[in-house]
Parts: C-alpha cells; sequence; structure tokens
C-alpha cells in the first residue's frame, strides 16, 4: 500500500510539514538544511533505485545499463522476489553480475517472507555481497526484525512505510534494524531529521526514501544534510512525468553523487503547468 500504514491522512499532514519549512525558509532567505542545524553533508552517494526485471536475464541487463551510467550503487526491488528459493537467487546473482563487481547491489524484498525465510536468504545472498537487505518483513512484524537482525550478515533495512516517530522508535529499539528509512512525503521534514539523530544515538544509520516528485527529494536531502554520517541517498529511476516535470529544477547524478538545493527555503519551483495537466477536477 503506497500510503503505509497510516493511511492518506499522514500524507496530508507530511506535506503541510514541507510546505512550512519551505516557507520559513523562503521567509529567512536561507536553505532548509541550514534552520535545521545542517549541513553536516551537502551531497550524498545516489543508489538508482528501480524494481526487479520480470525474469533474473532482464535483472542482468537492468543492472548492466545503470552501472553503464555511473551509479555505484543499484536497488532492484519487489517484482518476482518471494517466489521461489530458486528464483530469489537467481534474480539477486543476476543482479551482481549486471552490475559488475565495484558497484553496491541492494536488494527490497517488499515484504515477502518470515523472518526465518528472510535469515535464511540473507546467508544465501552473502555471496552476491548485498549492501543491504530492505523490507524482508511486514512493517508490523517487530519481533520478527528483532530475531532477523540479531542472526543476519547482511544489514537489514525498513521504516518506509511508517509515519510516527514512535513506530521509527519501535524499529530501531525494539527491531533493532540497521539502516531506517523514513520517507518525507509520509512522516514530514521534522520527523525524518528526529529519527535520523534517535538512529545517529543508537548507531544506527538513516536513508531516505523517496519516491517519483522532485518536492520529496529536495525534502530527503535538506533532512539527510541536518542528520550526521549520512551517506547514501535513494534516488528513483521511474519513467513517470511527475518525477521529471513537477518541479523545475532538476537533480543530476554528477559522479555517482546528488547535492542539496541551495536555494531559499527546499529550493525547489512547482511548474504549474505541469499541475494543471495532471489535475483532477
Amino acid at each position: 500500500n503506497y500510503y503505509g500504514r497510516t493511511a492518506v491522512g499522514a500524507h496530508a499532514m507530511a506535506s503541510v510539514n514541507l510546505a512550512l519549512w519551505d516557507i520559513a525558509g523562503k521567509a529567512c532567505d536561507r536553505p532548509v538544511y541550514q534552520l535545521l542545524g545542517g549541513p553536516h553533508e551537502k551531497r550524498f552517494r545516489a543508489y538508482c533505485s528501480i524494481l526487479f526485471g520480470d525474469t533474473p536475464e532482464e535483472t542482468y541487463e537492468l543492472g548492466r545499463r545503470f552501472a553503464d551510467q555511473g551509479f555505484t550503487a543499484v536497488k532492484f526491488g519487489w517484482g518476482p522476489m518471494g517466489r521461489d528459493e530458486k528464483t530469489d537467487i537467481a534474480l539477486v546473482r543476476e543482479a551482481r553480475r549486471g552490475v559488475g563487481d565495484d558497484v553496491d547491489v541492494l536488494i527490497d524484498a517488499g515484504q515477502v517472507w518470515d523472518w526465518k525465510t528472510a535469515l535464511k536468504r540473507a546467508e544465501q545472498f552473502t555471496e552476491f555481497r548485498p549492501f543491504w537487505l530492505e523490507e524482508p518483513l511486514h512493517p508490523e512484524d517487530v519481533s520478527g526484525y528483532a530475531r532477523l537482525c540479531e542472526r543476519s550478515p547482511v544489514p537489514i533495512a525498513t521504516g518506509e512505510a511508517e509515519a510516527r516517530y514512535q513506530d521509527f522508535e519501535k524499529l530501531l529499539v525494539e527491531g533493532q534494524v540497521d539502516w531506517i528509512q523514513p520517507d518525507p512525503g509520509r512522516c514530514g521534514i521534522s520527523t525524518m531529521v528526529d529519527v535520523g539523530r534517535l538512529a545517529h544515538r543508537l548507531h544506527r544509520r538513516v536513508v531516505n526514501h523517496s519516491f517519483k516528485s522532485g518536492i520529496t527529494i529536495a525534502a530527503s536531502l535538506h533532512a539527510l544534510a541536518a542528520v550526521p554520517h549520512g551517506e547514501v541517498f535513494e534516488y528513483c529511476m521511474s519513467d513517470s512525468p511527475l518525477r521529471h516535470a513537477l518541479t523545475r529544477e532538476r537533480f543530476e547524478v554528477k559522479d555517482g553523487y546528488v547535492s542539496v538545493p541551495e536555494g531559499p527555503g527546499l529550493g525547489v519551483t512547482i511548474d504549474e503547468e505541469t499541475v494543471e495537466n495532471f489535475l483532477v477536477r
């Protein structure tokens, strides 16, 4: 469910939070990351975020294509993952083969297993050196995450479905996850920064979940810049026109990195013509 576990209302509240930070930054003529106490970093290593191919062979071709574009990390998600053991292993093997030895492979399982199966897959995937294994379990299975993270040879990431601070906290403290993934489109900038700082205190890592629009890309960059030890950044490669045209600004990946906007507020301008074209009346 794209709206996560707290429904569309959380998205609406998050959008207000993003808008208020943008207004505050523009009123002060400063980028949002400065209002948040940053920057700790001003650019982040972008990982290309795509779906698995329908077959291992298609997954290989996707990996090769995006590695050739200069990405130093590629995440493959959902699709056929979880169909059966043989397919799962073949998908990850071909993902690694496609990107080559020098590019990180990230795996998004899409909530398909229980913790015992996830542990088995993590052990089976180790030869392919995954950077992390994302959302192997349902987000409510906190006890399963705790069991998995205690034993997994691969770092575990989750959190994109959450909107409330206490739910992120539960995953970090009780679930013991290695990477927490707040989405500012669901939780807002304020909660994302608070969660990132909690992760830092617990010696865990934070990374954005961002899907499609330039608004959430900008919000994620500002929030990560305000948190210590940011490293990677989810960079969705969807071909949706809303991803490319909702803001006038583009976020180019240069030498494998994406930079935080320097303009006032979020540093982006809404393309009103695009809004008009996609408006539902």
